[in-house]
């Protein structure tokens, strides 16, 4: 196969998935991720569906997927004084399988760092398209020349901004925001199991649930601050939700002592095509939409289509990307519509009411649950078993 010598931008869940099947392929495959290491914990990430299932089947990790999972337990919303408002069910946060998205990171590298070489604490700086391939030079590395260079760096995609424009231009923020913080042991959410959801107007806040030991969604403008100063997040959380009620207090007490702090706005991405030359898009970088439930499911589907086409075309990355971007464009327009932040934290208490009602409503909240399954079955997924030159429908 051509064009078989890879870049890879990011190693959370897109980047090492695509590492995978590339270096199955026999590619040579280079992960560079800007972080100094893998990052572990962080929110759980879930599975729906038999597209997403087959897909880690023929990964040969569902089974480890499975025995690594949190287990999806209800969440149970609450009122001010703790008093139970409604029961979120396990099944709609937790998807046919749930795993910390550390955990599920961790396992994608343990099954590709043998065969493929990762560069953990640098990133690219830039990217310039010559014959036969993309000359690229890093923050700290020397510079290197590769046939094919693949974004897999998130919703702020470091790639997509060299080589798409700025992110500005693709990128749309959808008027929240959301922090991720493990506060330590000891906060109980008192729900006897699952954890506990609180709301406000505008502004939520839950303890022990899927997401995290702590985990906020508020309204805002946009927020002009440093994404890699966590002492500023604080500082935004506290003001934000400085005199809710319920156990808030408490969550902010703890605050000043997390042990890991997140704070990210809840924005998706926008944008027509995923390749441009050489350069192509994978996962959120690509079809990211913050918090959607289905960024994770997208970001496996999407490796496993990237790497067969671009077997199935010989390594041809032309043909390769336009039939990638055939499949992903229609399968992932769940991206495209999705708003998790007026859900989870909706500006009225009127609106608050609605959403509880659903999850109260026995019909309907079947009839979210069977939506959501058919968004994430929606794609005739390829069987790239086949000899190169055709792709194959399973």
């Amino acid at each position: 196969m051509k064009n078989s010598n890879v870049l890879i931008s990011g190693a959370s869940i897109a980047g090492p998935a695509l590492a995978h099947w590339l270096s199955r392929h026999g590619c040579a495959v280079t992960v560079v991720e800007k972080a100094p290491a893998l990052r572990a914990g962080g929110q759980a990430v879930d599975f729906k569906g038999s597209a997403h299932l087959a897909v880690l089947e023929r990964m040969g990790i569902l089974a480890e997927v499975r025995r690594r999972q949190t287990g999806g337990t209800d969440q149970t919303v609450v009122d001010a004084d703790g008093r139970t408002l409604a029961v979120i069910p396990g099944e709609f946060t937790g998807g046919d399988v749930e795993i910390l998205r550390g955990d599920l990171a961790a396992l994608l590298y343990e099954r590709t760092a043998a065969d493929c070489e990762y560069v953990f604490g640098d990133s690219i700086t830039s990217l310039t398209e010559a014959a036969g391939g993309v000359h690229v030079t890093f923050e700290r590395g020397a510079p290197r020349t590769f046939d094919l260079v693949v974004g897999a760096d998130g919703i702020h995609s470091n790639v997509r901004r060299l080589a798409f424009g700025p992110e500005s231009d693709h990128v749309r923020f959808l008027g929240h925001y959301y922090a991720l913080a493990d506060l330590g042991a000891g906060l109980d959410p008192g729900t006897g199991s699952g954890g506990a959801m609180y709301n406000e107007p505008g502004r939520m806040a839950a303890l022990g649930g899927p997401e995290s030991p702590a985990f906020f969604v508020f309204a805002s403008g946009p927020l002009d601050y440093d994404r890699y100063d966590t002492e500023a997040q604080k500082r935004i959380l506290a003001e934000v939700y400085r005199g809710a009620g319920w156990r808030v207090p408490e969550l902010l007490a703890a605050l000043p002592g997390a042990r890991d702090l997140y704070l990210d706005s809840i924005s998706k991405v926008e944008i027509d095509r995923y390749a441009e030359g050489r350069v192509v898009l994978l996962g959120d970088a690509a079809y990211g939409n913050t918090l959607g439930g289905f960024g994770t499911g997208l970001a496996v589907v999407g490796a496993y289509v990237l790497a067969g086409e671009l077997v199935a075309a010989g390594g041809d990355h032309r043909t390769a990307f336009r039939r990638y971007e055939e499949v992903l464009h229609r399968y992932a327009k769940v991206a495209r519509s999705a708003s998790a932040g007026s859900f989870l934290a909706p500006a009225t208490r009127r609106g608050i009411g609605m959403r509880n009602l659903m999850f109260r409503h026995r019909f309907l909240l079947r009839m979210m649950l069977r939506a959501a399954d058919g968004f994430a079955t929606d794609v005739e997924l390829p069987d790239y078993t086949a000899a190169p030159g055709s792709s194959v429908t399973a």
